[in-house]
C-alpha cells in the first residue's frame, strides 16, 4: 500500500467566532435522544454530560477543525448535522475519563464523503490527525452515520475514514462506509524530521473498531497499522528486505506500532481487496466478525479474508465467519518476537474461490500458534498450510480440535497433506483423543447443516469438534 497524504488547499479553523455556515449550539444538559436501533447493533445510547456543538459543512460541502487552540474540551460532544463532502478534524484532545464525542444529531442521519470525486484535494471523506480520546460514530446505530466514498475510475486513491499522525486511544462504532478505495486506514508514517514517529520512540495506544459495515470499497476494507518492515527516509518507500541489503548512505526506520487493538462485531462485504488487514499491532483481538466475498480484484497481493500481517505479537483471531471470498481465508505474517503468544480459535473458515488456501501461515521470529475448534471447508487449496520460509518459523504450530473438510476443491488428490500441508522446514504437532482433528473428505460424509453455520447434525462424525456459534 503506499503512502498517501492529501496537501488540502485550506483549513478552516473553527473558532468561537465561527463563519456564517457555521452553526454552533451549546447546552449543559444531556439532550440525546433514545432512539430505536434500526440495525440491529448491540450498542447502546452513550450518557453524554458537559457542552455539545452542533456543526455544519460550508457552502463548499467540507469542514475542518483545527483545535489547536484547545478551544474545544475533554467531553465535548460535537453533533455533525447534514452532508458533508469532506470532513477533517486537528488537535482534538479527550481525556480517558472525558473523551470527545463525534456523532450525528439526536433523530437524524449524518453523511460524509464525495462520491463524485475523480482526483484533487479533498480525497478523504473523514480524517483525523493527532486527536487523541475520541468516539466517532452512530448514537445508536451505523445507519445513522455514513460515509460514502467515491465511485469514480480513480477511487483506488480515496480513502474514507483516515486516523493518521498520532491519532490514537479512539472508538470507532456505528458506521456504514460504502465505495471509496480504503475503508478505515489507520497507522503512522515515519517522518525524517520527527523521531517521534520511528519505532519504539512512540506508540499509538487503544484502538477499537465494531459495529461497523464496510462494503463496496476498491481496496482494503481495513487498513490498521503500517504494513512495512522498515521506511527509507531518503526515499519514502516501503523496504522488506534484510537490513544486510539496506542501501549506503539511507536512513531506514520502523514505523511506531499500535498497541492494544479490538476488532469486533463488524461486517465487511464485496470489497476488492484484502478485508480485514491487520500489521504492527502487540496485543490484537480480532473476533465476531464477518467477512465475504473480499479480494473481488482477484489480486494475489491483497487477497486475505482476516490478514495478521507483519510485526504483529500477541495475536486472538476468534469466533470470526469468513467464508465466499476469492482468495485465503486467513493469513497470518505475525512475529514471535519476545515469546509472543498468537491464538486463532473458533472461527468458521469456507468456500473460497480458486485454488487458494484455507488458513495460511507464514510468520517470522518462530511465530507460534494455537489453532483450535475452527472449522475449514471446501477451500480451492489445503485447509491447512505452515510455511517455515527461510527458517522463520520451524518451531512446531498447534493444531487441536479442528474440522477439516472437503479441501482441494478446484483440483488435486485429497491426501493426507491436504489437510494440514508444510513447506520450507514447516512442523506442526496435532491433539490426539478428544483433541484429535476430524479431517473428512467431503461434506456430506462430514453430516453437517451447510445452511446454519455447518453445525453438526445428528450422528455426524465430527462430535464436539470444529466451530460452535
Amino acid at each position: 500500500m503506499r503512502v498517501f497524504k492529501n496537501q488540502h488547499a485550506v483549513k478552516l479553523c473553527l473558532t468561537l467566532a465561527a463563519s456564517a455556515a457555521l452553526l454552533i449550539t451549546s447546552c449543559k444538559k444531556n439532550d440525546v435522544g433514545n432512539l430505536a436501533d434500526a440495525a440491529g447493533d448491540s450498542a447502546k445510547t452513550e450518557a453524554l454530560s458537559g457542552r455539545q456543538f452542533t456543526l455544519v459543512a460550508d457552502a463548499y460541502g467540507h469542514l475542518s477543525v483545527d483545535n489547536k487552540n484547545g478551544y474545544y474540551k475533554p467531553g465535548d460532544v460535537i453533533n455533525l448535522k447534514g452532508t458533508f463532502k469532506a470532513v477533517y478534524f486537528y488537535n482534538l484532545k479527550g481525556t480517558s475519563a472525558s473523551p470527545i464525542i463525534i456523532k450525528n444529531p439526536s433523530g437524524a442521519v449524518t453523511t460524509i464523503g464525495n462520491p463524485a470525486w475523480g482526483s484533487g484535494a479533498y480525497a478523504e471523506a473523514l480524517r483525523f490527525e493527532n486527536c487523541q480520546y475520541i468516539k466517532l460514530g452512530g448514537e445508536t446505530s451505523k445507519t445513522q452515520f455514513k460515509i460514502t466514498g467515491s465511485t469514480q475510475s480513480a477511487r483506488q486513491a480515496y480513502f474514507d475514514l483516515i486516523l493518521a499522525d498520532h491519532t490514537d486511544n479512539f472508538e470507532v462504532k456505528n458506521i456504514t462506509i460504502t465505495n471509496g478505495g480504503t475503508g478505515i486506514w489507520a497507522k503512522t508514517d515515519p517522518l525524517a524530521n520527527d523521531p517521534s514517529t520511528w519505532h519504539p520512540n512512540s506508540y499509538m495506544n487503544n484502538l477499537s473498531i465494531h459495529d461497523v459495515e464496510v462494503t463496496g470499497n476498491q481496496n482494503e476494507a481495513f487498513y490498521i497499522g503500517h504494513t512495512a518492515t522498515y521506511l527509507d527516509l531518503n526515499t519514502n518507500l516501503s523496504f522488506y528486505g534484510d537490513p544486510s541489503q539496506f542501501v549506503a548512505g539511507h536512513k531506514y526506520v520502523q514505523p511506531i506500532k499500535w498497541k492494544n487493538v479490538k476488532i469486533y462485531n463488524n461486517l465487511v462485504h464485496d470489497g476488492g481487496g484484502d478485508g480485514i488487514q491487520t500489521a504492527a499491532i502487540d496485543g490484537l483481538e480480532v473476533y465476531k466478525n464477518e467477512v465475504r466475498n473480499w479480494a473481488t480484484n482477484q489480486n494475489p497481493s491483497h487477497n486475505g479474508g482476516i490478514l495478521i500481517g507483519g510485526r504483529t505479537t500477541n495475536t486472538n483471531v476468534h469466533d470470526n465467519y469468513v467464508h465466499d471470498g476469492w482468495g485465503e481465508l486467513l493469513q497470518f505474517y505475525g512475529s514471535g518476537y519476545g515469546s509472543a503468544q498468537h491464538v486463532i480459535y473458533n472461527n468458521l473458515f469456507r468456500d473460497n474461490k480458486g485454488a487458494h488456501d484455507g488458513i495460511s501461515l507464514r510468520g517470522i521470529d518462530n511465530a507460534q500458534i494455537v489453532i483450535s475448534n475452527n472449522t475449514v471447508l471446501r477451500t480451492g487449496g489445503n485447509s491447512i498450510r505452515i510455511n517455515g520460509y527461510d527458517g522463520r518459523m520451524v518451531l512446531p504450530q498447534t493444531i487441536n480440535d479442528n474440522a477439516l473438510i472437503q479441501p482441494r476443491v478446484a483440483g488435486g488428490v485429497v491426501e493426507s497433506r491436504a489437510y494440514i500441508y508444510t513447506e520450507g522446514g514447516g512442523t506442526y504437532k496435532e491433539g490426539t483423543g478428544a483433541l484429535a482433528n476430524k479431517k473428512i473428505a467431503t461434506v456430506t460424509a462430514a453430516l453437517i447443516d451447510i445452511t446454519n453455520y455447518c453445525l453438526p447434525k445428528a450422528g455426524s462424525p465430527l462430535g464436539v469438534t470444529g466451530y460452535r456459534k
